[in-house]
């Protein structure tokens, strides 16, 4: 029910404002023609740019996130950023049909005077329509009288919601609790426990029951469920599995069956796969045929003058799902080294001088490209470790592991954002693998852009962790 109001006032919305643009629309163009161009206007002509401007607006509002169709949540720095970016899905689309077509017969002065007006007019109504239509659209008898049942929830961050609610027409009466607990809702009376639920209902005339806390036994949800269905009243639960595992959970629908899992995972899909290996090939394919003989050769003339020995260095990884695989890298340190499980320090004695400024500028890296190409590595994706490491790290974060879902990455997430080299404390640890999860969770094709532009920056301008 809640959903589907927010929904349903955002496309109320959506449409009062579309009728208000076109209102905006044709009263200006008579002004303009009644003072700048009498007896020159071609109303057919014009109806053209006035239906654009409306499926401009349309298009606007069939794009926007789901988060941010709350109208009566947003703040005023994002209705004015809501109102700039609906005038340019207008401005995109009637400047693209006036290019196109090449239309000389439309007022110049009248479309370029027409856009500013048009933001104010976005920008008023995204300020003040929403609260209006709440007003009216959930009034009488389309407020819900609800009562409040806590079965051990938590109410702290029930009630502000309660009270953003309030202006969608949920009308709380009354709380009902059998929790040995103190924790009430402030201005909110305490009516009773489950044996005065029924008498409640009556005396409050009560259309809807708010379950916070999802009960856990099977008899009394059974209970709930049959009296709200007998009387007619909705029920809704408060889905607190964030608080009973510990962390977000999402639900998937598959195949008529309803699961809960920890995560989305965009990667899980063949067609998202296939969208990163192409990108994957188009990054990589020109670095190892244009660059990497290059820089080979480079490499192999500072090796023999300052580091005799290979000029690759084939290290054991740890890959997707913890599957071993050999990275290649430019041979950084010098031929005898005692400890390779050693983490890299900044003045590690085990480099040679032309090796610094090679990781310092992610030179070292190039060879991984090789692992991209075979299919062992993605350009994008959380920086595989050493076996040891995964298994020393998984005990200080028991999350670890999780980023083991997707391939490992050249660079990632957590490397743009300054989250690379030692890990030299438990929260520098946390801070990276937080930031890995989160791009397995969120993972798009233009996520994967914006990581490799910030990272080419990166090569050029080296961060203070780059050693």
């Amino acid at each position: 029910m809640i959903s589907e109001r927010s929904r349903g006032l955002y496309a109320v919305h959506s449409v009062v404002q579309a009728v208000l643009v076109t209102a905006l629309f044709w009263g200006w163009l008579f002004l303009v023609s009644q003072f700048y161009a009498p007896g020159t206007v071609d109303c057919r002509r014009y109806a053209i740019y006035s239906v654009l401007t409306v499926v401009g607006l349309m298009l606007k509002a069939l794009t926007t996130a789901p988060a941010r169709r709350a109208l009566l949540r947003l703040r005023v720095l994002d209705r004015l950023r809501d109102s700039f970016v609906q005038t340019l899905w207008i401005s995109t689309l009637l400047l693209f049909f006036l290019v196109s077509a090449k239309d000389k017969s439309i007022s110049r002065l009248f479309l370029f005077t027409f856009l500013p007006l048009t933001y104010l007019l976005l920008a008023y109504s995204n300020s003040k329509l929403p609260a209006f239509l709440a007003r009216h659209l959930f009034a009488g008898n389309r407020v819900e009288r609800t009562i409040l049942y806590n079965t051990g929830g938590n109410l702290k961050t029930l009630g502000p919601w309660l009270r953003r609610q309030e202006r969608m027409g949920l009308r709380v009466l009354g709380m009902l609790s059998d929790a040995a607990t103190d924790e009430t809702l402030p201005d909110l009376p305490v009516l009773g426990g489950t044996e005065d639920l029924e008498r409640v209902l009556t005396e409050t005339k009560a259309t809807q029951i708010l379950i916070s806390g999802f009960p856990m036994f099977k008899n009394l949800l059974q209970f709930l469920t049959a009296l709200c269905e007998r009387r007619g009243i909705r029920m809704l639960i408060v889905a607190d599995f964030e608080d009973k595992f510990g962390q977000a959970v999402t639900m998937v629908d598959e195949d008529g069956i309803r699961f809960l899992t920890l995560r989305d995972e965009p990667l899980e899909s063949p067609f998202n796969r296939l969208l990163k290996r192409i990108l994957d090939i188009a990054v990589s394919l020109p670095v190892v045929v244009g660059i990497l003989p290059f820089t080979t050769l480079v490499v192999w003339l500072l090796q023999r003058r300052q580091a005799p020995g290979p000029v690759f260095y084939i290290q054991p990884r740890a890959g997707m799902q913890n599957q071993p695989f050999g990275i290649f890298k430019y041979r950084s340190m010098y031929v005898d080294n005692p400890d390779v499980n050693r983490q890299t320090s900044k003045h590690d004695e085990r480099i040679y001088p032309a090796g610094r400024w090679l990781r310092r500028l992610s030179i070292d890296e190039l060879p991984q490209f090789l692992n991209v190409l075979k299919g062992s590595m993605s350009v994008v994706g959380p920086r595989p470790h050493l076996d040891s490491h995964n298994e020393q790290w998984s005990r200080i974060m028991a999350n670890y592991h999780v980023r083991t879902f997707v391939k490992p990455g050249i660079t990632g997430l957590a490397q743009v954002r300054g989250f690379r080299g030692e890990a030299t404390t438990d929260e520098a640890l946390r801070l990276r693998v937080l930031a890995d999860i989160e791009y397995i969770e969120n993972w798009s094709i233009a996520l994967d852009a914006l990581i490799i532009l910030r990272t080419a920056f990166q090569v050029v301008v080296p961060p203070k962790m780059a050693y």
